[in-house]
């Protein structure tokens, strides 16, 4: 899972570094944003394809950690954000804020909470469970919250509701009623549909980086702003981690069971987030908006790569 991941890593940067030195220009910016929105479209129509009327029904139960871990991901996370962004105004300037605000918004990873809860002997049905059901209610909650967000606290977003219908909700709603009769095929060809998967999330950062370059996105920002948005991001992950295992303990929750909130509530999707934000914002703005969030997403690898390792030693001896 990690090779995997870190493979996906170099294949953001390469398309990142693409866009720098080729970006798609005139005609080309036309039939990039197309793709970017069919290949959305579908990306969303297979995630509702995949996901069982069983996976559904079990997010439901178990509610105390689920809660726990929703709570985290979609109320503390949003909370930490707005602190940061009063605390320290001037560490950021506008777009990055907006990008670490939109981040704070986002719902859980999948793959990696799982396999994170894994290594380090948590309670993986319930990873699972809430993992899945944090990515589902992302596309109702997350818009919502960048709304409430940002109208108070920073600059842009905010699309509207249509494109969310019809980009995130309607092709979701619409592979989960033809669930029955192609959910099998979907998960006999896992890995084709997560090099689709995959392949979106591609088109979609060349597209935005494409946007941004064009409009002077490395003139925009430079090498220290970079350095601060690594540091805010592992600030960010810090606070996020010491108020995961408090919440577990605060909870009374089992080990198995606070390791899971740690793993589950402390990650935010890279997958959804590319997506939701190339909905939400001006194409322009993407770029720029999504720093933020990929390197959130590579320091949240490895911290808690090595978090796991440790959990895992400890219930070993």
């Amino acid at each position: 899972m990690l090779r995997r991941l870190d493979s996906f890593l170099i294949c953001l940067l390469a398309t990142v570094a693409m866009a720098s030195v080729l970006p798609c220009r005139g005609e080309g910016v036309r039939v990039f944003n197309i793709l970017a929105i069919i290949m959305i479209a579908n990306m969303f129509f297979l995630q509702g394809a995949r996901l069982s009327r069983r996976a559904v029904v079990e997010g439901v139960t178990g509610w105390r950690i689920h809660l726990a871990i929703l709570l985290c991901t979609f109320v503390m996370f949003p909370l930490l954000g707005v602190g940061l962004h009063a605390a320290f105004p001037r560490l950021l300037d506008a777009p990055m804020w907006t990008g670490m605000l939109f981040l704070c918004c986002l719902p859980s990873t999948v793959q990696s909470s799982i396999a994170f809860t894994s290594i380090a002997r948590g309670n993986v049905a319930a990873a699972i469970c809430s993992a899945t059901l944090s990515n589902i209610l992302g596309i109702f909650i997350t818009p919502v919250l960048v709304g409430i967000v940002f109208s108070r606290h920073a600059s842009g977003g905010g699309g509207g509701i249509m494109p969310i219908v019809g980009q995130l909700l309607v092709p979701f709603i619409a592979g989960q009623v033809l669930q029955p009769w192609i959910g099998g095929w979907a998960h006999r060809h896992k890995k084709l549909l997560s090099f689709s998967d995959r392949g979106s999330i591609l088109v979609v950062v060349y597209t935005a980086f494409s946007e941004a370059v064009t409009q002077g996105l490395w003139h925009r920002l430079p090498a220290t702003q970079l350095g601060r948005v690594a540091l805010a991001d592992a600030g960010l992950l810090a606070l996020v981690l010491g108020l995961t295992l408090l919440v577990g303990r605060m909870g009374g929750f089992a080990r198995a069971d606070r390791i899971a909130i740690v793993f589950c509530g402390s990650k935010k999707s890279l997958a959804s987030g590319v997506p939701i934000a190339s909905v939400l914002f001006a194409p322009t703005d993407v770029g720029l908006i999504v720093l933020p969030l990929m390197i959130y997403h590579q320091i949240q690898l490895f911290a808690c790569a090595a978090l796991a390792r440790r959990f895992g030693a400890e219930k070993a001896d």
